[in-house]
């Protein structure tokens, strides 16, 4: 297992026993944390032994299922195991795997941080696969992964699914592992088995790897005059092997489409391509202390929004020193450092100053929850008044530690009674002034139904095709459609997700203008 992976916190999840029964399930489990405590890959879940034999209930002679031996039979493919997720091993069983994938694929963007997580441990969840097509979604759930900038992730989950099955699999490993830098094991896997060649520009650059420059010199020529390779790879291919003859030669334009092969050979020759143009997982590439400091932290808080990297990590990039600029992204960098700074010192006069502008703007940046889940805890055992005192309640709810709100700010919770009874689990006594999504939220921890073809697919064996739908079906609701947040939460309540729920609702309601 890769230990370098990024962090996101996920809920547990447990399915009830009553598909509408509202019963909350544990705090929030963090699947990344697990990792990156275990030195080795994770193993399956033994299944508790049956406590007794089994015995038939007639003399009829059963059917019996008959299946070729030859082939891979599918495996389980995570990276968290059940006592991680709370996700029970039957998951994905039940469902094709070309209708999860089509799911996966069709996901929404996902704006509210409470929906990531669950998405994300949906997605790095160890459970059986299903019982046909399941190298589809495999190939999938790595690409869905990719596309928020888990790149790590992606790179271990692909590496459990056996990138050689085939050359879409291979394809996306050979991305993946120029991505990560880590490219020489694909090469070489490339190189003894030819056929699953993403094209001839792969097969160039891997023979350079290898250090056979005669080889690739060779086929980029042939491949060149036969029209194998396109003017775009084979310009820095060319860079690439003989980078003396292009000295003083001005630099090849960027790319008009992302490109792993050429995102690669463009830093090898010493051009990198500016990852703020392509696609969040490009982003990766700018954490690294080689990058600028501000390249650093555009990239960091790109990843931040998609879930993609730890809050600890952001506030490191975003504290590593003093900004000799402003305006911009250094007014934001000024603002949490000395926020922090005034926290340190305890003093609230000095928090009190410092905390309404920081505020501000990591809620424009659309940050606001990574900042909560850093401070709200420190903040609450401060006494705070005022605006400050709203802000650091604000906090406290759209955080994990929601339920506390109410007995740290006893006052703003009776002013503010939907936040504080959704944070309970339960509906306001009073839902008749609320309108908008205001009213969704109250109406889904009231009496609305869930939708029962969700709970139903649940029921029927598809749990998670049923948790998909509802993720997707919830962000629509929170990006404006009230009738489906209803819809929406009380399906995620029905499905045992109550700490998704709850989270999901607040972080709507209170920054809703950021969604």
């Amino acid at each position: 297992m890769r230990n370098r992976l990024a962090l996101w916190c996920c809920a547990g999840v447990v399915i009830a026993a009553n598909a509408a029964a509202q019963a909350p399930v544990s705090a929030p489990l963090n699947v990344i944390d697990w990792l990156d405590a275990q030195p080795t890959p994770s193993t399956p879940v033994a299944l508790p032994a049956p406590s007794e034999p089994a015995v038939a209930d007639s003399a009829r002679v059963p059917s019996v299922t008959v299946a070729p031996l030859d082939g891979e039979a599918p495996k389980r493919v995570g990276l968290a195991p059940a006592t991680v997720t709370g996700l029970p091993d039957t998951l994905w069983s039940g469902t094709d795997g070309r209708a999860l994938a089509q799911q996966v694929r069709d996901m929404p963007e996902l704006r509210v941080p409470a929906l990531q997580s669950l998405f994300y441990t949906l997605l790095l969840a160890e459970a059986l696969p299903p019982a046909d097509n399941a190298a589809d979604f495999d190939l999938a759930r790595v690409t869905a992964l990719a596309d928020v900038g888990a790149l790590e992730p992606a790179l271990a989950l692909m590496e459990q699914a056996n990138p050689t099955q085939n050359a879409a699999h291979f394809a996306r490993y050979m991305d993946l592992s120029l991505l990560t830098g880590t490219e020489n094991a694909a090469c070489a896997t490339l190189r003894a088995m030819p056929a699953l060649s993403p094209g001839k520009a792969h097969e160039v650059f891997c023979a350079a790897r290898a250090g056979d420059w005669d080889t690739a010199v060779l086929q980029l020529g042939t491949s060149r005059v036969l029209g194998l390779i396109d003017e775009t790879q084979a310009s820095a291919l060319e860079r690439f092997l003989d980078p003396e003859l292009y000295e003083g030669e001005a630099a090849l334009p960027v790319p008009s489409r992302p490109d792993a092969l050429l995102f690669r050979l463009y830093q090898a020759i010493g051009t990198p391509v500016p990852t703020r143009v392509w696609p969040v997982v490009y982003a990766n590439a700018d954490l690294a202390d080689t990058a600028g400091w501000k390249a650093r932290i555009e990239a960091a808080e790109r990843l931040a929004r998609h879930g993609a990297l730890p809050e600890n990590r952001l506030l490191g990039i975003l504290t590593h020193r003093q900004p000799a600029a402003s305006g911009g992204v250094w007014d934001r960098v000024s603002a949490v450092q000395r926020f922090e700074t005034a926290l340190r010192t305890g003093s609230p006069t000095a928090i009190s100053k410092t905390l309404p502008t920081a505020w501000r703007h990591m809620r424009k940046a659309r940050l606001a929850v990574p900042f909560a889940s850093l401070f709200a805890e420190d903040l609450s055992k401060i006494v705070l008044s005022g605006p400050s005192a709203d802000i650091a309640f604000d906090m406290l709810l759209v955080s994990a530690s929601y339920e506390s709100a109410a007995q740290v700010f006893p006052a703003r919770a009776l002013r503010h009674p939907l936040a504080t009874a959704v944070a309970a689990g339960s509906a306001p006594a009073d839902t008749t002034p609320l309108i908008g999504t205001a009213q969704a939220i109250g109406a889904a921890f009231a009496d609305a139904p869930p939708d029962a073809s969700l709970i139903a697919m649940a029921q029927d064996g598809a749990l998670g095709d049923a948790l998909l739908r509802t993720i997707a079906l919830t962000q629509l609701g929170g990006a404006g459609d009230v009738a489906q947040l209803t819809t929406g939460l009380a399906t995620l309540r029905a499905l045992g997700l109550e700490d998704v729920a709850r989270r999901t609702a607040l972080q709507v309601l209170l920054l809703e203008d950021t969604q």
